[in-house]
């Protein structure tokens, strides 16, 4: 079972693949797209941009440093450079250059690291990003994106390009479920509120989204109300959203496929505090690394289901009824 069959949902493509296929499009009317890959397009699903239009694909081979600065340098020649590779290669090897050629001189570079959280299952820890959201957030001026279906990560790759400014596009490997409709309204640092409710929040993104409306619909079975929020843009992150969700539901649970420590969760639970402290919980990797396995035995093993979902929005409420 995938997460968001038990809602309904329909199983979607992946966001890499939406990614890619956005990028490839939106190539065809804008000439100062420019993709730097480390050698990972096939991968990273850059490949198909780069042979539409090989005047403006670069390949630097595996090195991720040179990339990230060969990209801050073609933006600062007034090209809008797409760089990416996995998220770990990327945000993690080449973090003093993204500080110091894309985020300290504010430089137009869109930044996608695809192969995300502990759902790449068999290619184990070396390879999956579960700290790259603390990092990217820890960068001053950097938008961090995380959508959470493949209509939102269409509607985010053409978002990151309009927008003027560095930006972290985070795209997952494996196929998800289809939460919203193409042509999806989106805006950066507006969240999608999927489900109303009035008893507890459920604030999600990335995959934890369709786990979060799984949730939703095993808790309306007892009565309870969950309201689900896609939080797809982490910075900015909508704290108009967050104080009414506070004020109306008296209860959050965030769920991420992330470190514990310096990702969504830490954001909201910043901003709820200062606007309209709640009882909360979170639903996420934890403060550890994950090991090769099966993509659904993992995110089993480290909590990240429905069920978990369910079991923390139930402790989030009987904390405001106490």
């Amino acid at each position: 079972m995938y997460l968001g069959e038990l809602s309904g949902l329909k199983l979607g493509p992946a966001p890499r693949d939406a990614f890619g296929d956005a990028f490839k499009e939106l190539g065809k009317t804008n000439p100062l797209l420019v993709t730097v890959d480390g050698d990972v397009g096939n991968s990273t699903r850059t490949e198909p941009f780069a042979l539409a239009y090989p005047d403006r694909g670069f390949n630097v081979g595996i090195a991720e440093s040179n990339m990230v600065s060969i990209a801050g340098g073609l933006a600062a020649c007034g090209k809008i450079p797409i760089v990416a590779s996995f998220a770990c290669f990327l945000m993690d090897n080449a973090f003093d250059q993204i500080r110091m050629s894309v985020a300290f001189p504010q430089m137009n570079v869109k930044m996608v690291g695809s192969h995300t959280g502990i759902s790449i299952g068999e290619d184990g820890p070396s390879q999956m990003g579960i700290e790259d959201v603390a990092l990217a957030c820890s960068l001053p001026g950097v938008v961090v994106i995380v959508p959470s279906d493949a209509a939102t990560t269409r509607a985010a790759t053409a978002a990151m390009i309009e927008h003027v400014g560095p930006t972290y596009l985070r795209v997952g490997r494996g196929k998800l479920a289809e939460i919203h409709a193409p042509g999806v309204k989106f805006q950066i640092g507006k969240a999608i509120q999927v489900r109303d409710g009035s008893d507890v929040t459920i604030v999600a993104n990335g995959l934890m989204v369709a786990a979060a409306v799984d949730a939703a619909t095993l808790l309306a079975k007892d009565g309870v109300k969950a309201r689900v929020l896609d939080m797809h843009t982490i910075k900015p992150i909508d704290a108009e959203a967050l104080a009414a969700a506070a004020k109306e539901t008296g209860a959050i649970v965030v769920a991420e496929e992330h470190l514990h420590h310096g990702g969504l969760g830490s954001v909201v639970a910043q901003v709820t505090a200062a606007a309209h402290p709640v009882p909360m919980e979170f639903v996420n990797v934890g403060d550890t690394y994950a090991e090769s396995g099966d993509p659904d035995g993992l995110l089993k093993k480290y909590d990240l289901t429905a069920e978990h979902v369910v079991r923390a929005a139930r402790r989030a409420i009987q904390r405001k009824a106490s």
